[in-house]
């Protein structure tokens, strides 16, 4: 996608909002304002939009509407499904198995839980960052509560076999006689894999709006029915008292709407990316010397592709792609005036050195053929030349 001549190259990271999402959107921020709590027909107006937004959800995700929570973002969803499971079986245990290279909003939840008393086990993962449904099942304790493992990586594109690791939940849990709820991230799979909940086996799932060309600051939250849980926000008792707030309409019909569109086109657009994504691999790894593939050849999202370039850090390739056009992102994340390398990276085995040199490429619907070839082209000299200047190389941790 081009935006005022920048070739966009950063899904992963957000999308435009859909034209069409936003036109129908926006009756619902002056004409349709009504609060869907309030009794009058203006409310109740407000009401129906809302319940009709949860049905088309729903369809997408192969549930019952009332399994659907409406939430205000991909982060709020990971947190609330796991500070909501983790307390609520908080009598039954205090164990919680996640990977080592979940998403931030993850990890941190994770982390800030282990502060508070719980035990949490970070499980390793392969070379190409797959987390193995055996080492799932063998983790799963007498106390263990919860597992969070996400279904695409955000980073290196990885996808996990989400229903397998269901397999290996329901058959350990089994054995224990316990009640261990599986959580899913998936944020970066909405619009290029599936996302019904039935063959996926999985208690919760979590999905960000603007990632699949809805508006920012929404999200949803998938709780299957039955699933021991208590909310993290308090108030209202709005989503059936598992999200207090009054509604955000606007946002959660352009939400809906996206995330169907998305999901009608999702063959067409995985297709369209996956052939794009595999050029670009092909001719990266052909054209620049020391350059690797980050994260699994095939199981991996149709529209990521990463690398690590030795002798050279990410950020100045950054710079200097933006400087070109073009804009890209890398596993690193910049703080404090220096390149730290990336955690899923470095799970990975590489070194702090490889980590700090990645680029992440992740493609939409609207990229062309004409981009890619630009691409290439640019990203070809602009490694070659940073390699010449010594100050920019990469060092040591």
């Amino acid at each position: 996608m081009t935006i005022e001549g920048t070739v966009y190259l950063d899904h992963a990271g957000t999308t435009p909002l859909d034209p069409e999402v936003l036109e129908s959107m926006v009756p619902y921020f002056h004409q349709h304002f009504g609060n869907p709590s309030s009794l009058h027909s203006v409310g109740q107006e407000a009401r129906y939009a809302l319940d009709e937004a949860r049905e088309r959800v729903a369809a997408v995700l192969n549930c019952r509407p009332r399994e659907v929570v409406f939430t205000g973002g991909g982060t709020e969803s990971d947190n609330a499904a796991i500070h909501g499971v983790a307390t609520a079986l908080y009598e039954t245990g205090n164990h919680i198995v996640t990977s080592s290279v979940e998403h931030h909003a993850v990890l941190h939840a994770c982390q800030y839980l282990e502060s508070q008393g719980f035990d949490v086990t970070y499980l390793p993962v392969d070379s190409d960052g797959l987390v193995q449904p055996e080492a799932v099942y063998n983790a799963i304790n007498k106390r263990t509560t919860l597992i969070t493992i996400m279904y695409g990586n955000n980073e290196i594109g990885t996808i996990n076999p989400i229903s397998e690791i269901a397999e290996a939940i329901k058959k350990r849990s089994g054995e224990l006689s316990r009640t261990v709820v599986f959580h899913t991230d998936a944020v970066q799979a909405a619009g290029y894999l599936s996302l019904d909940v039935a063959d996926l086996g999985v208690d919760l799932l979590s999905l960000s709006g603007h990632k699949f060309h809805g508006p920012k600051g929404t999200g949803v939250l998938y709780i299957k029915r039955g699933t021991p849980y208590l909310p993290l926000i308090h108030g209202g008792g709005q989503e059936r008292e598992r999200r207090s707030g009054t509604e955000n309409i606007p946002g959660i019909i352009g939400l809906s709407l996206a995330l169907d569109a998305a999901n009608s086109s999702r063959e067409e657009t995985s297709q369209r990316c996956s052939a794009l994504k595999d050029w670009i691999i092909e001719s990266v790894l052909e054209q620049i010397p020391g350059s690797r593939l980050n994260g699994h050849a095939i199981q991996r999202l149709p529209n990521n592709a990463n690398f690590s370039f030795t002798g050279v850090e990410g950020e100045p390739i950054l710079l200097g792609l933006d400087m070109a056009g073009i804009a890209a992102s890398s596993g690193s994340a910049c703080s404090s005036g220096s390149l730290e390398p990336s955690h899923v990276l470095l799970a990975l085995g590489q070194s702090a050195e490889i980590a700090r040199g990645s680029l992440r490429l992740t493609l939409g619907r609207d990229n062309t053929e004409e981009e890619v070839e630009y691409l290439l082209r640019v990203l070809v000299d602009l490694v070659e030349r940073l390699r010449l200047l010594p100050s920019l190389t990469a060092t040591g941790s």
